[in-house]
Formats: C-alpha cells, sequence, structure tokens
C-alpha cells in the first residue's frame, strides 16, 4: 500500500493566488449587489439617534424660510440606479418644518454608502414646486437650466458613508 499523502503536488502559487482572488470577487459580489427593502417611511422619532443605536443618520437641516408644508428627508443607497428615483429610497422621514433649522433622524437598514436627499414642501401639495426647497448632503452646489429648473448633482457628490453607530451631518436647504 502506498502512502498517497506523500504524492502530493506543490501547487503553483501564482495560478493559486489568482483563483483565491475570483473565488473573494464572486463572495463580494453579493454585498456589493445589496438589495434593500424600497419605500419605508416613518416620522420624525429622534430617539432613533440616541447614543448606542444606528446605524442612522442625523441630519441637521438648516435655511428652511418658514414652517409652512411638509418636509421629507430620503436615504437612497449611493448608486446612479437608485439616487432621485421614484420610490427608490430606503428609508423617507416626514418632519414638521420649522423656520430657520430642524434636526431629523434618519434610521437605515444597514451600515454603507448612502445618499441624503431633503425636501421643503412648502404648499404641502406632496409635490415638487418651484417655491419649494431642496437640499442634499455634502451639500453640492444645486446647478440650475437655463437659470430655472434645477439639476440635481450626480450620486458622486453627495455620496457618504455610514457606521454602524449614527453619524451627523448638516445639509443647508435651497431655494428657487
Amino acid at each position: 500500500m502506498t502512502n498517497r499523502l506523500l504524492s502530493f503536488r506543490i501547487p503553483d502559487w501564482p495560478a493559486l493566488g489568482a483563483g483565491l482572488v475570483i473565488a473573494g470577487a464572486m463572495v463580494a459580489a453579493p454585498l456589493a449587489a445589496q438589495s434593500y427593502t424600497y419605500a419605508r417611511s416613518m416620522p420624525n422619532d429622534p430617539g432613533q439617534c440616541a447614543a448606542g443605536k444606528g446605524p442612522a443618520v442625523r441630519v441637521n437641516v438648516t435655511g428652511l424660510k418658514s414652517s409652512e408644508g411638509n418636509l421629507f428627508v430620503r436615504a437612497y443607497p449611493a448608486r446612479s440606479s437608485d439616487w432621485l428615483e421614484s420610490k427608490r429610497y430606503v428609508m423617507r422621514v416626514d418632519a414638521r418644518p420649522q423656520a430657520g433649522s430642524v434636526t431629523v433622524c434618519v434610521p437605515l437598514p444597514a451600515t454603507g454608502d448612502f445618499a441624503i436627499a431633503v425636501h421643503h414642501d412648502v404648499n404641502g401639495n406632496r409635490k415638487s414646486d418651484l417655491s419649494d426647497g431642496a437640499g442634499m448632503s455634502n451639500n453640492p452646489g444645486i446647478r440650475k437650466i437655463l437659470g430655472l429648473v434645477p439639476r440635481p448633482p450626480s450620486v458622486e457628490k453627495v455620496r457618504f458613508n455610514a457606521g454602524q453607530g449614527v453619524t451627523r451631518m448638516t445639509i443647508s436647504v435651497q431655494y428657487m
């Protein structure tokens, strides 16, 4: 009886390394293509941003010109296929606007890269109008086409990483 353990072959290390990289990419792919439950909403609950909670984003919304209407804060996965698309947010928090500023807590489904859009629906009709205000994470300038119609920034300009705890940010609302 021959000992099969003595007849092993030393692996080709570069080929083995490439195989491990490919296998690792296949394992990581489902994480990168994480699926979310979309169009979830809730009222503003500051307790969701208390110490020891998360993942969540505590957003200080500034520059609100009035207490009229509705304030919607939406968190989107930081993917161009989702950014500002109808019902593609992972959480919408409905809050009462206050002239000046208001703090809103946005719970997130997981850690990772997200983008936030704030909409001050001044007349309360739940539609975007020229009188409404808007702001986004990282406070990019909102360009206007022909000086009138706002053009949203790319998801790359508004992307941020949310960790395990509570991420804090300030978003300034701009009006037409």
